[in-house]
Order: structure tokens, then C-alpha cells, then sequence
């Protein structure tokens, strides 16, 4: 028999683990159980969502939904300015918050608690074919085109995006139509760049971020619309990594949703290639991959 000495020391990490297992569930009872992915969304942003649930941030969301066995839920406010702080921050006295993770967010967004990033994409010019650049597959041919043929376009882009970079780098200023980023018209949506001022031929070609470009790129049928993904250069970014975001302090969710994001990672990449987003590599070096523009150009 052990002198009774030796078992101090068990029995009182023994009582500590008891202690412990028995404080678990209580600490865990103070956290409701969750009992929807709740989302927060714009109610008019395709490709990425809208209240049909037709983008393809709607897409992921129901993708997470069925891994987690849970339903998804949205909650609609207009991507416009503070759209954090009235949608996955926004809570009345006595009421739980109204959704808990934004779908799409850029990587190292500080307005939330961004996760790893789960999809790189960039800019991307969009042309009609048949209208004088059919020779261009990227942003070095654009540039090489005739210089009275590139100062005769009219180039279609949002206001304070890497495009006007661009254009003022190369010498094409004029050359720019800038439309604004946000527009208090909530029928307002960033594919109208594409669908009405692009294909209807008030403009000669477009630059805006990929997964828009490759999205109206398909729904276009006259005219037929080619895509060129746009590759980062000295002085101007033009690809970026896009994560989830959940709010801050809230730890575990955030690594739940990580955990499905590296699980799903083939089923969320086929997504992203179904909406024709031009994915390019991590390293910001590599160049643009030509999935959307092979898809623009069938």
C-alpha cells in the first residue's frame, strides 16, 4: 500500500478535473446555441448576393449552412457606408445581434474580425469583341495597342479604384469615364458598368473588379464580352485576398468558420469558378490565371 502521503497530490488534481468538468457546461450555458447561420447581406449586389439568394456569397452561405446542419437566415441592409455597424454590429436593447458573419470581406479588414482568406481575385478589363481589341488577352497588349487607338477609348471605371491608378500611370487620364463607387440609389448595382454603359456601347472597355467583370461577362449575350484578368504592377495593386468576417472578440466562431473553409476549399472554388471569378494565385507576384476569360470569350 502507497503511504497515504503520496496520494495527496492525485486526489487534488483529481478534485481540480472534477471541478473543471463540472464548471464547463456553465460557462458554456451563459453562449445560446446557435440555431441559424446568419448572414448579413446586401440586398442588391449581384454576383455577389441579393434578396433572390442568386450571388454567389449566397451560394457559400448555404455551403456553410449544410456543413454546420444549421439554416441560413439573412439579414439585408445596403452595402453602402457603415454597413459593418448596421448589419453584423448592430443589436437593439434586449435582442440578440441580427447576423454574425459577413461573406465577403477584404483580408485584414479591421472593421471586423477577418478570417484567413479563402479566394484571391484582381481587376479585370472587359472589351466587346468585334469593336477593335480582340488582340488583347492582358493589360501588356492593351498597353501595346496603337497609341491613337488607346486615346480614342472611352474606358469605363468606378471612381477611387486601382483603375484610375492605372490609367494616370500609362498616360490615359482622359481617356477614363469615372462613375461613382457608391451611389445612394439602393437600385443602383455595380453591374450596370457592364450590362447598360458597356454592352449598350457608351463605352469602349471597362475595368472593374474581377468577380463583377466575370459575372455580367456571361450574362451578356450581344454583345459577346471577353474578360482579361488585370496583374498587379509597381505602383498599382490590383489583385487582393478576400476573407469571412465575424465580429471581434467571438474566437471560436471565427475558427469554426476557418476550419470549414479549409474543408470546403473544393466546393468553394468550384463556386467561384461557376461565377466566373478570375482567381489568381496567393503570391501577388503570379500572374492572373485565364479562367474568366476563357469563359467571357465561349
Amino acid at each position: 500500500m502507497r503511504p497515504r502521503a503520496s496520494r495527496r497530490p492525485l486526489a487534488a488534481a483529481l478534485l481540480a478535473l472534477a471541478c473543471a468538468a463540472l464548471s464547463a457546461p456553465a460557462a458554456l450555458a451563459d453562449e445560446p446555441a446557435r440555431r441559424a447561420l446568419k448572414v448579413c447581406q446586401d440586398p442588391n449586389n449581384l454576383p455577389f448576393s441579393n434578396l433572390a439568394g442568386e450571388g454567389l456569397e449566397n451560394r457559400l452561405a448555404e455551403l456553410l449552412g449544410q456543413a454546420l446542419g444549421l439554416p441560413v437566415s439573412y439579414y439585408s441592409f445596403p452595402a453602402r457606408m457603415a454597413f459593418i455597424r448596421n448589419t453584423l454590429r448592430y443589436r437593439l436593447p434586449g435582442e440578440d445581434f441580427r447576423c454574425d458573419i459577413v461573406m465577403g470581406v477584404p483580408a485584414g479588414f479591421d472593421q471586423v474580425s477577418a478570417t484567413k482568406p479563402y479566394y484571391r481575385s484582381t481587376y479585370a478589363l472587359v472589351y466587346a469583341r468585334g469593336r477593335g481589341l480582340d488582340g488583347v488577352r492582358s493589360g501588356a497588349d492593351f498597353l501595346a495597342l496603337d497609341r491613337a487607338t488607346l486615346k480614342a477609348l472611352r474606358i469605363g471605371l468606378f471612381d477611387r479604384s486601382p483603375a484610375s491608378e492605372w490609367l494616370a500611370r500609362h498616360d490615359l487620364v482622359d481617356q477614363g469615364v469615372p462613375y461613382p463607387m457608391l451611389n445612394a440609389d439602393p437600385a443602383q448595382y455595380p453591374g450596370e458598368l457592364i450590362e447598360k454603359e458597356l454592352a449598350g456601347g457608351r463605352l469602349d472597355a471597362a475595368i472593374v473588379w474581377g468577380p463583377i467583370a466575370g459575372y455580367y461577362a456571361r450574362r451578356v449575350r450581344q454583345p459577346e464580352l471577353v474578360v482579361v484578368p488585370l496583374a498587379s504592377e509597381p505602383g498599382v495593386k490590383f489583385d487582393y485576398a478576400m476573407a469571412m468576417g465575424v465580429r471581434h472578440g467571438e474566437p471560436e466562431w471565427k475558427a469554426q468558420v476557418e476550419r470549414l473553409l479549409e474543408r470546403e476549399a473544393p466546393r468553394i472554388r468550384a463556386i467561384l469558378q461557376d461565377y466566373g471569378v478570375p482567381l489568381v494565385e496567393a503570391d501577388p507576384a503570379t500572374a492572373p490565371t485565364a479562367t474568366a476569360s476563357a469563359a467571357a470569350s465561349r
